[in-house]
Order: C-alpha cells, then sequence, then structure tokens
C-alpha cells in the first residue's frame, strides 16, 4: 500500500524522493503518454504546490467570509447554536462536493488525475478546518468591532503594546514584537492610529486563525505526502488553536516540521553546490527569524533536544568538502536568523532576569507529568482536584494509551525517518526543560511558563504516532508484496493495486474531514459568549460590553447604557512583587496552594462578589 505510505523524509531507501511531489512526478512519469488528460505544466512540482497554497487559502479565506453572512444574537444560547448549525451547513456544501469529486477519481478515470485532486482536496480541508474556527469567531464578535477579550487580559497588553509602537517606542520588554507591530500598522492604515488598535486585533485574531490550517498542512509537505501531512496538520491545528492569540500555537504547528526539514538539509547539503546551499540556508533563516519574531516561546524548549540532534546528524565524516559546505549552510542559517530576530535577542539578553513569570493557573497546579490535556485560567468549574480526570490505567485514559503506543510504533519502526528523530529530541528536550522549572518553582517563586510544554508535547506526541502508523503502512505493504506476490509473477504486478489504495486513502481523507467539522465545531462553542468570567466565552462577552468608535454600543450589547469607554494607554512593565499570583483559587485559600497570603485587593474583591451574591439570593 505503497500509495499512501510517506514520501520520505530520509534517505532510507528512497533517495531520489526528496520532496512530498517527487515521488508523485516519478510515478507519474511512466505513463507520459496522455498523463490522464492533465497537460503537462498542471504536473510540475512548483505549479502543483503554488495550486495547493492557493487553494488552501482560498478554503480558509472564502469560509471566513461566508461567516460573515450568519446574522444571529450571539449573546443569546439558542442564537448560538443556530450560528453553529449554519456554520455546519456551510461546510457541508462546500465541502461535500469536493468529497464526492475525490471519490469520484478514486473509482473512475486516471490514477494520476486523482492524485492530483486529492493534492487539491487535502489543501481545502486543511483550509477549512481552520476557516470554521475562524467563522466561528466572526459569529460571536457578530455586531461587535472589538476583538475577543476587548480591554481586558492579554488582548489588553497585545493593545497597549500596538499603541506604544504607533506612539514611536520600540520593542515592549522581551515580547516578541511582530505581531503587536503588525497591530500597530494596521490601526494606522485602517483605523485611524491608537484608539483602533483593539479593532485591528479583532481583524488579527480573525485572519490568522483561518490561516493556521494551511500554514501548518504546507509546512508539513515540505516532508510529507498530502495524506500524511493532514492527518498530522488538521488535528493539531484544530486541538492547538486559540484565536485570542492566533500568532502563538500557528509558530509552533510550523516550527516542528521546518525544523525536521533543516536537519534533513543539514544531511543533503553537502551533495548540494554551495552556491545552491548558501542560498537555502538564507532562505531558512530568514524563515527562522520571522517566526522568531512572531511567537519565540517554543524555540527555548525545542532548542535543548534539537541542538543535540543536530550535532549528531552533522556529517562530521563525510570528508572535508562535505563539511565545509554543510557548515557553510548552517552558518548562514544561524546568521540569517540571528540577523532577522536580532531585536528581541538583543531585549532578551539586556531585560531577560527582569521579567520573570509569576502567573499560577490551574495547570500550574495539577500533576506536572500530565501532558495529554490543557485548560487555560477560565476553566469553569474545574479545580486541580477534579481536573484531569483519572483514566482507567494508572490515571491515564484509553486515548492516551492509543497515543503512547502509536508514537512507540514511530520510534520503533521509523527512526531513521529525520522528522521521527526532531519529534522525539524536542519532546525530550522540553520534557526536561519542564521539570527543571517545575522543581524551581517553589524555590524561585517563579512559574516560567513551564505549562507551556504542554502543548509542544504533545504535539510531538501526535507526529511521532501519525509517523508510526505511517511506518506501518509503508512495511506492511513492502511486506505483502514481498511474500503474497505469487511465484513467477511480473515485476509490474501488485498484490494490492494502487486502485484499492487510492479508494482506502480517500476514505480515510473523508474520516478527517468529518473529523474536522465536529472538532472545529466544539473549539468554535468554547469562544460563544458568555458573563461568566469564568468560562472562555468570557472573553467574547466582554468584546460586546465597550463602546465602538462612534461612542455607541455594540448592537447587541447586554446594557445598552453602561458600555465601557475606549481605553489608549501604552504598554508598562507590571511591578513584580517577587511572589507567585495565585490565580482562579479564592483568596482564602491562597496560602494552601500557592503559599503566600492573597492581597488586600483580592480580598476585598472577593468580599464585594460575596455581597453581589447575598443581594441577588434576596431579589430571588
Amino acid at each position: 500500500m505503497t500509495n499512501v505510505a510517506p514520501d520520505v523524509v530520509e534517505e532510507s531507501g528512497t533517495g531520489t524522493g526528496r520532496t512530498a511531489a517527487g515521488r508523485e512526478e516519478r510515478e507519474g512519469r511512466t505513463a507520459r503518454t496522455g498523463r490522464g488528460g492533465i497537460p503537462e505544466w498542471a504536473t510540475r512540482r512548483r505549479v502543483l504546490f503554488c495550486a495547493e497554497i492557493l487553494v488552501s487559502l482560498a478554503a480558509a479565506l472564502g469560509y471566513t467570509l461566508l461567516c460573515g453572512r450568519i446574522d444571529v444574537n450571539p449573546m443569546v444560547r439558542v442564537a448560538q447554536v443556530s450560528g453553529l448549525a449554519k456554520m455546519q451547513q456551510y461546510a457541508a456544501l462546500l465541502g461535500i462536493p469536493i468529497l464526492a469529486l475525490l471519490l469520484y477519481t478514486a473509482h473512475r478515470g486516471s490514477l494520476m488525475r486523482h492524485q492530483l485532486v486529492k493534492r487539491l482536496v487535502c489543501a481545502a480541508l486543511a483550509g477549512l478546518s481552520t476557516g470554521v474556527i475562524a467563522g466561528g469567531v466572526v459569529v460571536a464578535l457578530n455586531g461587535t468591532p472589538w476583538a475577543l477579550g476587548g480591554q481586558e487580559g492579554d488582548p489588553s497588553v497585545l493593545i497597549a503594546m500596538a499603541n506604544s509602537f504607533l506612539h514611536g517606542e520600540g520593542p515592549s520588554g522581551i515580547y516578541p514584537p511582530l505581531f503587536p507591530g503588525l497591530m500597530a500598522a494596521w490601526a494606522k492604515l485602517r483605523y485611524d492610529g491608537a484608539g483602533g488598535t483593539g479593532f485591528a486585533l479583532k481583524d488579527f485574531q480573525i485572519f490568522f486563525t483561518a490561516i493556521a490550517g494551511p500554514m501548518a498542512y504546507l509546512a508539513w509537505r515540505l516532508l510529507l505526502r498530502p495524506f500524511w501531512a493532514l492527518l498530522i496538520a488538521v488535528p493539531s491545528a484544530i486541538l492547538f488553536m486559540d484565536p485570542i492569540r492566533p500568532y502563538s500555537h500557528a509558530s509552533m504547528l510550523v516550527l516542528l516540521p521546518l525544523l525536521g526539514y533543516t536537519l534533513r538539509e543539514i544531511r543533503r547539503s553537502g551533495d548540494r553546490p554551495l552556491r545552491a546551499t548558501l542560498l537555502r540556508g538564507a532562505v531558512l533563516g530568514l524563515v527562522f527569524g520571522v517566526v522568531f519574531l512572531w511567537y519565540s516561546g517554543w524555540y527555548v524548549w525545542a532548542a535543548p533536544g534539537v541542538f543535540l540532534l543536530a550535532l549528531c546528524v552533522f556529517p562530521w565524516r563525510a570528508g572535508k568538502a562535505v563539511v565545509q559546505r554543510t557548515a557553510a549552510f548552517v552558518g548562514v542559517t544561524l546568521v540569517t536568523a540571528g540577523v532577522v530576530g536580532a531585536p528581541l535577542i538583543y531585549q532578551m539578553a539586556r531585560l531577560g532576569s527582569q521579567n520573570p513569570d509569576r502567573y499560577a493557573f490551574l495547570a500550574v497546579y495539577v500533576d506536572p507529568a500530565y501532558v495529554l490535556g490543557w485548560v487555560s485560567d477560565r476553566s469553569g468549574k474545574l479545580d486541580y482536584q477534579t481536573w484531569p480526570a483519572a483514566g482507567e490505567m494508572a490515571g491515564q485514559s484509553g486515548f492516551a494509551l492509543l497515543l503512547l503506543f502509536a508514537a512507540g510504533l514511530g520510534v520503533g519502526l521509523g527512526l531513521r525517518n529525520i522528522m521521527v528523530l526532531t519529534a522525539a529530541a524536542t519532546l525530550a528536550g522540553a520534557w526536561l526543560a519542564r521539570f527543571w522549572f517545575a522543581s524551581h518553582m517553589a524555590q524561585d517563586k517563579a512559574v516560567q511558563l513551564f505549562p507551556r510544554t504542554t502543548w509542544i508535547i504533545m504535539y510531538c506526541l501526535m507526529i511521532l504516532a501519525v509517523l508510526g502508523m505511517m511506518a506501518v503502512v509503508d512495511r506492511g505493504s513492502g511486506w505483502a508484496e514481498r511474500t503474497l506476490r505469487p511465484s513467477g509473477a511480473a515485476p509490474a504486478a501488485r498484490v494490492v493495486s494502487r486502485r484499492v489504495v487510492a479508494q482506502l486513502a480517500t476514505g480515510m481523507v473523508c474520516a478527517i474531514a468529518l473529523f474536522a467539522t465536529m472538532g472545529a465545531s466544539w473549539s468554535v462553542n468554547r469562544y460563544m459568549p458568555q458573563s461568566d468570567d469564568m468560562t472562555m466565552g468570557i472573553d467574547a462577552w466582554r468584546a460586546h460590553t465597550i463602546k465602538k468608535a462612534d461612542g455607541t454600543c455594540p448592537r447587541f450589547a447586554p446594557d445598552k447604557k453602561n458600555c465601557a469607554d475606549i481605553i489608549t494607554k501604552d504598554w508598562k512593565q507590571n511591578a513584580d512583587d517577587g511572589q507567585i499570583w495565585c490565580g482562579g483559587i479564592p483568596p482564602l485559600d491562597w496560602k494552601a496552594v500557592c503559599g503566600r497570603k492573597a492581597p488586600a485587593s483580592e480580598l476585598k474583591k472577593e468580599e464585594q462578589e460575596q455581597e453581589q451574591e447575598e443581594r441577588e439570593k434576596a431579589k430571588k
């Protein structure tokens, strides 16, 4: 069943298949006559890849724009359900025809044409997967120009940073400056400056959420064939994407395949001309530098393992000429990335020790060895005694056991695959860093963002699991061809025909599409407006409670007479009291959970909330 096997990332048996498009072109060269009715220019690798880019982006952004036609009151739950249903209707109207086309070509017509259709369908599904999430944000924010979060929490920090850029200040501390810098530029261009940075954030939340799926899919297409790239990109994008900060997880989704691609190039750069090697290094360095300025946190967790792996894959014994060309590739990549990321690197070197992370929330209080689930600081009624729910096997759920089993297949059967090595090394480095910071938390009174390693560790496990399934298919198909082929059969004869393999892969693509619609709806539903400030819906609710640019309340504001004024302020570093902030914990319990007494402001806030509850009970 080699048609759904990897277009191998590695030199283990397919040395000529250097890119995901390579094998498909090789297979097609044996059928030059006719080519399934496809013009010659349409089979070229660059043309096909550009077509995937266009189709994926068009699907993501087109669906997002289509959701702008859904006009419901997002503050009412019944209307929210109607909006979610309308989104699924749109997804079905777009998705069913393209899946029908894929099924038709799998059963009728030439396999060459089917391969072309499969490329484009996979690209479209990757775009639709996050287009649905972005469309859900459009529905949740219907009637308000404000972004998720309004003027509170992390969105308020991003708005303040963008205002600082508008007023001529430089980068804000050690925070990656590219996203707030672009916010400032967009606010100036479209919303007349500082008062519109919150409106610019809404546009960016929607746009960058929509294109996260295409970005992840296209990054994986550098290494894998369409089906396998889709199998990694869609579940990970749906699971990890956070529309409030879409830049953060999008950078993680593309960083891992980029690291794997770079390590593969380290192995191959010695065989290329020096000019081509330097050009590739410069392009990769530029991409890494931009991703670093976009969001730098994932570099911290990936660096230890990837650095050691890079030393291992470097061709030290391949001869002087190969070593020199490879060293030139690595040097140009690092220098280019360093030059592009210099503003943030300078800030980190100058201010890094002055910016400890002391914010604790539910993910900080639970067992640090749990890495297969995530809750935000708005976790509803959950606490560290009720989440995570204990599984059947030593606390591990059935999903956890299946994921670990599949990841074990990846490590056991695909260790010669460079992406398996990359994911395993990243996981090991992030695992050690996680426990290093967590073990020093009580002593240093600093969290240092260690819970965020949950995301990258889980992402690595998902990658290993998919690559494990890929290795099973690849080896299983090879075994079948070697052992089950009748003696005396022609070399071209196959035990399992390419047509059957194409039909099987098509069925799996349909299953991924169904998962994408269900998973994206789950993700969207979390952000529908709710007034409870312990739920994720509070972010959309806040966006409906702030005045528009003309001073009036948004269309569906819960209180038309008491909307908040627009706040325009620059970013300033918060004062550091040297203690952990015990988020999500009642003030009276701070001592038992975080080892400190709650500030007087928090105690007063709790008293006011209790008085408000008593008044509401009295009214009832």
